[in-house]
């Protein structure tokens, strides 16, 4: 089953590291968050990936295009360009980089992986969150109910704090909870090639929009309710959260060597 990434977008709410490379290239732990998404789906034995690409696309394909050479112990032979391979650590992966291109929305780019993917199921996710979902459960769910799309749901911790008072008197206060009981889409979604069929508005398709509403109208898209840890690196500040988990080595997502 192929896992495609949607890896495309700006990432205006990230200036200070996307003015010079894609969101999903923004190093957490020494390695881009794209990374750590794609070894969250190759501990569970998903290794084919389709990368959605679009701004500084360029980025990502150089980073696979070498990704080999850096993972290895090489001895090079500069008078014959002859390369002798020691040591190789690569994953088992193969990835197609897909150009989707610039200003193309969600639905658009995931709509030109349509021959790629043809009638197989597949996976798609974005390049900027990260959980501990267990993919298993996540397909066997999918398998389950037989409809076109699953969506994990999420409830994101809050920004602040959370008091229950009674009267005057603080009652119970609870440092930064999770949501207000709503829950959100959290990505990692399961699909059939049937989805391809619900975006209809070319590049210009935004996936959360009509493609996924009327997915809900037709009674197709159903929901798998992860209480784990999930976060998305919208900001700054979500990317020091996320090194500091690996610092302290309370990294959630992260359950491989």
């Amino acid at each position: 089953m192929k896992v495609l990434l949607l890896a495309g977008g700006f990432g205006t709410r990230l200036s200070e590291e996307t003015d010079v490379r894609p969101k999903p290239m923004v190093e957490i732990g020494g390695k881009p968050i794209l990374w750590h998404i794609m070894k969250m789906y190759s501990q569970y034995g998903y290794n084919e990936f389709v990368i959605l690409l679009g701004y500084k696309g360029y980025y990502i394909k150089e980073y696979f295009a070498n990704y080999f050479l850096h993972q290895s112990d090489v001895t090079i032979n500069l008078s014959t360009n002859e390369m002798r391979i020691h040591k190789n650590t690569s994953e088992p992966w193969t990835v197609t980089l897909l150009d989707t291109g610039l200003h193309t929305m969600t639905g658009g780019r995931i709509k030109r992986a349509e021959q790629i993917i043809g009638k197989e199921t597949f996976m798609l996710t974005y390049g900027d969150g990260v959980s501990d979902v267990n993919i298993d459960e996540l397909v066997s769910f999918h398998r389950s109910h037989g409809k076109s799309i699953t969506m994990t749901a999420v409830q994101p911790e809050g920004r602040f704090g959370a008091l229950e008072i009674k009267g005057e008197q603080i009652a119970n206060f609870s440092e930064k909870p999770k949501g207000d009981g709503s829950w959100i889409n959290g990505g990692f979604f399961v699909c059939e090639p049937k989805v391809f069929s619900y975006i209809t508005e070319g590049d210009s398709t935004v996936f959360e929009k009509t493609p996924l509403q009327n997915l809900a109208k037709d009674g197709e898209l159903f929901s798998y309710k992860h209480d784990g840890f999930w976060k998305c690196m919208d900001s700054l500040k979500d990317k020091q959260d996320l090194n500091q988990m690996l610092d302290s080595g309370q990294a959630k997502w992260k359950s491989w060597n």
